[in-house]
């Protein structure tokens, strides 16, 4: 009876131990569980785009008739304020004239008798068609832009790549000419290109490359054929003459178109009496910086012409027969 009184301890203690392996399975070789996932941060907050106005023209400066060609065809007074787009027309009407700021990097200049359209216009690049007249480009300093000018009618296009100011006109006949005050503009006519620099101008005549740049005339050679009789019978007066080419040449106020020859002619309905006829050229080339100082190379020629339509006064028959017998002596 001895003998199973001694096993029952040492049983007892197997099975202790027994029960206890899968307690320190479990306290000292089971992995421990993952920690929690952390919490997602907060979405952060993107702000949404902001749409970026479209690009346009504003009118800064209108001087007497100033239209704008809507999508409707119509033609419309322009106002200070007022906005050219893309595709849009505007055009100065004889003794008129306009000014149109693109944000800070450009402007337009429009002469009397211009129309101009926009092509293109970004943050980059500008660029419009001048459709006849006279318009200058600007571009401001300090500014990365490009500014492009075609002409309508003609194998002409003007660029300017930099900070500067250049001056374009087109007869709507293929004679175009080009001036540089500041800056460099490259001019492109029946693939040849010239470099116009400050102070040059170039002329593309119809079916002709560029002519090479040559300095600002001081002149443009007007001269006018005016009649050698300063007293006339005729109310109307043909009024012939020429001046460089590629310039604009006012007649009375009114823009006449010279060819490419520089030729130009416009007949001029005159008043009993006294009349001034005034005739003024106005060439691309000008002097003076972009910010101010500048001058228009002009030229001016004025005639005064009498116009007396009063029919001589009749002989009486007293008058008559006084004359006969005078012839009779």
């Amino acid at each position: 009876m001895a003998q199973p009184r001694r096993q029952t301890p040492f049983l007892v203690g197997l099975v202790l131990i027994l029960a206890a392996l899968p307690v320190g399975w479990f306290v000292f070789l089971r992995q421990p569980p993952p920690p929690p996932p952390r919490p997602a941060p907060p979405p952060v907050a993107v702000p949404a785009p902001t749409e970026k106005k479209p690009l346009e023209l504003e009118f800064t400066e209108v001087s007497g008739t100033v239209e704008v060609q809507h999508p409707d065809g119509t033609w419309r007074p322009a106002t200070v304020g007022a906005a050219l787009r893309r595709n849009e027309k505007v055009r100065t009407q004889d003794g008129s004239y306009a000014m149109l700021i693109g944000g800070e990097a450009v402007e337009v200049r429009m002469d009397p008798g211009t129309e101009i359209s926009v092509e293109a216009l970004t943050e980059s690049v500008s660029r419009i068609l001048l459709g006849k007249g006279m318009a200058t480009a600007v571009v401001r300093p300090g500014q990365r832009h490009t500014f492009e000018v075609k002409a309508a009618n003609a194998d002409a296009v003007a660029t300017l790549e930099q900070s500067g100011a250049f001056t374009m006109s087109n007869n709507g006949q293929g004679t175009v000419a080009v001036g540089t005050r500041e800056g460099e503009v490259t001019l492109l006519g029946q693939g040849k290109v010239v470099i116009v620099r400050a102070g040059q101008q170039a002329v593309i005549r119809p079916g002709q490359a560029p002519s090479e740049p040559a300095t600002v005339p001081s002149s443009l050679l007007l001269k006018v054929d005016w009649p050698v009789e300063r007293t006339r019978r005729e109310r109307e007066l043909l009024v012939r003459g020429q001046t460089v080419p590629g310039s604009r040449v006012e007649v009375d106020g009114v823009t006449v178109a010279p060819d490419a020859q520089g030729h130009f002619e416009r007949k001029v309905v005159l008043r009993e009496g006294r009349n001034t006829v005034d005739v003024r050229a106005v060439g691309v080339g000008a002097v003076g910086g972009v910010d101010g100082g500048v001058k228009r190379i002009e030229q001016r020629d004025k005639q005064d012409v009498v116009v007396d339509t009063t029919p001589p006064p009749l002989k009486t028959d007293p008058d008559i027969w006084n004359q006969a017998n005078n012839d009779s002596r």
